[in-house]
């Protein structure tokens, strides 16, 4: 018998949970799933959902990956309602990519297919250090 996985829940720790679930709701556009008042919520949009605990299970700054249709879209209604922006979108062999951050630290990467008809850009790491994907040999 083979086990199968049926999905993954990144789990992001904040601070004050009605202040980030005002963030991902009014500013990122997330609806909540269900919440137990200063513990643990889960936020979803589309078919992404993400855990926020409250001082628990884990550490702030966690990264987590989203795959959207347009990132370029989701950048100008992000800018619009005042979202943290990282980094705009950049291309990337990988993908079009943004960084958004949440009022804890947390980044979340937002990113599309890539750009055929663009140069990589220069990815920024965790510290904000730039890293030229053009040398990374891919």
């Amino acid at each position: 018998m083979t086990v199968k996985f049926e999905g993954v829940c990144p789990i992001l720790v904040v601070s004050d949970l009605a202040a980030s679930l005002d963030y991902y709701v009014n500013i990122l556009g997330f609806a909540i799933d269900w919440s137990y008042e200063q513990v643990i919520a889960s936020v979803s949009r589309d078919r992404c959902s993400v855990f926020l605990s409250q001082d628990d299970q884990g550490h702030r700054g966690t990264w987590a990956w989203f795959g959207v249709s347009d990132c370029r879209a989701l950048h100008a209604d992000f800018v619009a309602r005042g979202a943290r922006i990282r980094l705009p979108p950049t291309n990337f062999t990988w993908a079009l990519e943004m960084h958004v951050e949440d009022p804890d630290g947390n980044v979340l990467r937002m990113g599309s297919e890539p750009e055929e008809d663009q140069p990589p850009g220069v990815w920024p790491d965790m510290r904000q250090e730039r890293i030229d994907d053009r040398d990374s040999g891919e």
